[in-house]
């Protein structure tokens, strides 16, 4: 099964791992990224890590990575 948007903001992220992007910069201003079940991922902001996580389906976040390697964003 490929959970759907809605199952991923039903896990619970209080007992993953983060790791700070290795694009963030040595400043304080850093994404943090959790995988998910099925390649999904999840992201935080470092300094408000209280705040919902963004979560993206292994799809979504494909496409990111390819729009940032091919530059489109």
């Amino acid at each position: 099964m490929n959970p759907d948007k809605t199952h991923l903001y039903d896990l619970d992220l209080t007992e993953v791992t983060w790791r700070k992007a290795s694009k963030s910069g040595s400043n304080g201003d850093c994404v943090e990224v959790t995988d998910l079940p099925y390649g999904a991922k999840a992201v935080r902001d470092s300094k408000n890590p209280h705040l919902t996580a963004l979560r993206y389906t292994a799809a979504e976040w494909d496409a990111f990575r390819q729009g940032i390697i091919t530059g489109e964003l």
